[in-house]
């Protein structure tokens, strides 16, 4: 992958859902809500100054939303951020670049 392009779509992994755990203080804040269930399904991965997630993560039974997490440099010393989220998304839409 060269740098400034998406990875191919991976399976969530222990640190993704840990990345999502983190973040979800900063969805529900953002959209008003609570989530009950909140589990990463899916993710790709840029790389910037620091990296970009995209990551598919269910909501609720059918209801899946995409998140766009950015990670700084690790010498940086600061927690992920969300910086996007689109909501109404199924189980089978495809992570894209938003």
């Amino acid at each position: 992958m060269s740098a400034g392009g998406l990875s191919e779509t991976e399976p969530a992994t222990p640190e993704i859902q840990h990345i999502v755990d983190q973040v979800k203080p900063q969805l529900e804040s953002r959209e008003n809500r609570t989530y009950g269930i909140f589990k990463a399904i899916a993710y790709k991965t840029q790389v910037v100054a620091g990296t970009n997630y995209f990551i598919k993560v269910q909501v609720s039974d059918t209801g899946y939303v995409h998140l766009k997490v950015f990670q700084s440099l690790p010498y940086e010393n600061k927690g992920p951020s969300l910086v996007g989220v689109q909501t109404g998304k199924t189980k089978d839409d495809p992570l894209t670049y938003f």
